[in-house]
């Protein structure tokens, strides 16, 4: 297994991948807020590819036997007046997504993809690594504990 960076020619692997995790997420959403709509494969393809281009971003993949079963994308998110107002850090990193195909998870794959985007962050002058992890989705939350980060953040929902 090696990490490559993007190129076009992966596009509908990454696209594949992404709707693999959205079925995931819908699949564990005990609130039954989350949908699959037919245009999300293309939908939140050029969603994230515009978000990697205007905020430094960048997306690595996980190839294995030439086919790729893994990616992380990251991107640096703009200092806004509250940001200003209220925490010291000048350049925050965020990881956008990170998806290992079902087939091989649990084999050390999501960290070194998670070590490789904290390593771009990093050598950017990104201070720290924000994540936004849904809530019923627990074992992505079980792995970023694992990988060093800590909930310092909560959004509570209710359904009325």
């Amino acid at each position: 297994m090696e990490i490559v960076e993007y190129d076009k020619i992966y596009d509908e692997d990454i696209k594949n991948l992404l709707v693999e995790l959205q079925e995931y997420l819908v699949d564990v959403d005990y609130f039954k807020f989350l949908k699959m709509v037919p245009e999300y494969k293309e939908g939140m393809f050029k969603l994230d590819m515009d978000n990697i281009e205007m905020y430094d971003g960048k997306i690595y993949l996980a190839k294995e036997n030439d086919k790729i079963v893994g990616l992380v994308m990251g991107i640096v998110n703009t200092k806004d007046e509250e940001d200003r107002l209220t925490n010291i850090c000048d350049k925050t990193g965020s990881v956008m997504e990170l998806v290992i195909s079902k087939d091989i998870r649990g084999n050390g794959i999501g960290t070194k993809l998670m070590n490789k985007i904290e390593s771009y962050l990093k050598s950017i002058g990104c201070v720290r690594v924000i994540i936004e992890v849904y809530g019923p989705n627990k074992k992505a939350l079980n792995f970023y504990q694992k990988n060093g980060y800590e909930i310092v953040e909560y959004y509570v929902t209710k359904k009325i």
